[in-house]
């Protein structure tokens, strides 16, 4: 019998391994509040939006919400505040969303609060309000989530915090699922996030993935987009929360869709116009901007020219400082500036693309990357301090792998500080899809690629 229980045991976990053998886990509602997460619709100083999701049995809900205490009186005295709810109808299943903005809190302040109904309650989560002023802060920026997140993009969320809990906010540049409507996906990129996203506000911008077509064959954001989040709602009309901006203690983030653009050349013209409006009219000393697909593409046959084309002179003229991208599943940093030209004062973006996911694709090592990564997951932490912000990349078992830091002299011109070549080489093989994919003309073409880069790399030093 012994015998018998120990090969039951070692089949069952081959089974767990192949993962092959067993369905994607339900995420059920209940009355109880899940699917906690911060954002913001007013100003980070002085506000606070939470949202979460119930059964369809709740018919109110509300946040309480006081000032952080170490001892526990505080939750007699915390403020109760109404919560809007929206019923939504996914998978046939009708879902309550509710969202909370509390307003007219203290800047600087760490808050306590909680979400919930009658006796059913999430626990106490902690947040802090922004400093009114510019002031240093840091911000994690990720890129593409998209597949096999409870199991694999987890450790990149929560390997994140963990290098860096005192963060200030998080950023997704698009996909953070693969099928735009599936709610089990939807609920896994809610579990790997767990308690992080009531803590820490989270703002995200859609890919292709978060798109699908409607019964008309439009292309629409996921239905999961507006309810599960709460987001500014001061972009064009039809892109609420999906392009919109925000500043933080001296930052300008401005949030791309850049999906509904590559959909429609009106969308694509009306993102533009009000772009320029948002930019032209801009105190912040730094400006950072989100959007899923790269103005310049790690891989070949990948660029996006119509997004280049229209984007690219208002980031110039504008003087946006980074832009942060997904999309190609691999990672890149660099500036489009020609070959042989001093990179030390860039006339545009640092343009980063990154990938946070297990999903790999070939790197195609591009003239204007100068650090390039293959088939590895990664987030980034981004301080910003005064007239300087420092940019580091790392993998996710936490190995510095890019970095580097801007700083802005009194002209608004920026320096780039260029690190990298101090750390570990690049990692460039191929994904081992491609290695055995690929035929053998392929492999040798990207050999050369591979050659080609690391000579054009040795004539920029």
């Amino acid at each position: 019998m012994k015998n018998l229980s120990l090969v039951f045991t070692l089949a069952c976990g081959l089974i767990a391994l192949t993962g092959n053998a067993q369905t994607h886990k339900p995420y059920t509602p209940t009355r109880f509040p899940d699917r906690v997460i911060l954002g913001w619709q007013g100003n980070p100083a002085t506000s606070q939006s939470v949202n979460w999701r119930t059964d369809s049995s709740v018919v109110a809900s509300v946040g309480a919400i006081h000032e952080a205490d170490a001892g526990p009186d505080f939750v007699k005295k915390a403020t109760v505040v109404p919560a809007t709810t929206e019923t939504v109808l996914l998978e046939g299943r009708r879902i309550k969303y509710h969202s909370v903005h509390f307003k007219d809190l203290k800047p600087d302040t760490k808050y306590a609060y909680r979400v919930g109904a009658g006796e059913q309650w999430s626990e106490w989560f902690h947040f802090k309000t922004a400093k009114d002023t510019p002031a240093p802060f840091s911000f994690i920026y990720f890129g593409d989530a998209q597949n096999d997140i409870r199991s694999m993009w987890s450790r990149a969320i929560r390997g994140a915090y963990s290098a860096m809990p005192s963060v200030n906010l998080m950023i997704h540049a698009g996909d953070l699922i693969t099928t735009s409507n599936a709610d089990w996906q939807w609920g896994e990129w809610f579990e790997a996030g767990g308690w992080i996203t009531g803590m820490v506000p989270t703002l995200a911008s859609p890919g292709n993935h978060e798109y699908f077509k409607d019964a008309t064959g439009k292309g629409r954001v996921s239905m999961h987009w507006r309810p599960s989040f709460v987001l500014p709602e001061n972009g064009p009309d039809q892109l609420k929360e999906t392009a919109y901006y925000f500043d933080y203690q001296g930052v300008r983030f401005i949030s791309l869709d850049s999906q509904g653009a590559l959909l429609d050349s009106a969308v694509m013209d009306a993102q533009a116009e009000w772009l320029v409006g948002v930019l032209s009219n801009n105190p912040n000393k730094w400006t950072v901007a989100v959007h899923h697909h790269p103005i310049y593409s790690t891989a070949t046959g990948r660029n996006n020219d119509e997004w280049r084309v229209k984007m690219e002179p208002i980031y110039k003229k504008y003087n946006v400082d980074l832009v942060l991208q997904g999309h190609d599943h691999t990672y890149g940093r660099g500036l489009n500036m020609p070959l042989g030209q001093s990179r030390k004062h860039p006339d545009g973006p640092i343009y980063v693309v990154s990938v946070s996911g297990p999903k790999m694709y070939t790197i195609g090592l591009q003239d204007w990357m100068d650090r390039a990564g293959s088939n590895t997951q990664l987030y980034q932490i981004i301080t910003v301090d005064g007239n300087k912000l420092s940019y580091k990349s790392y993998t996710v078992t936490g190995e510095l792998y890019d970095v580097f830091d801007l700083t802005k002299n009194a002209k608004g011109r920026n320096t780039l500080i260029d690190k990298s070549p101090t750390l570990a080489p690049e990692r460039l093989a191929l994904p081992p899809e491609y290695q055995t994919r690929f035929k053998p003309e392929q492999l040798e073409e990207y050999n050369n690629r591979f050659k080609e880069y690391k000579k054009r790399k040795e004539g920029k030093k």
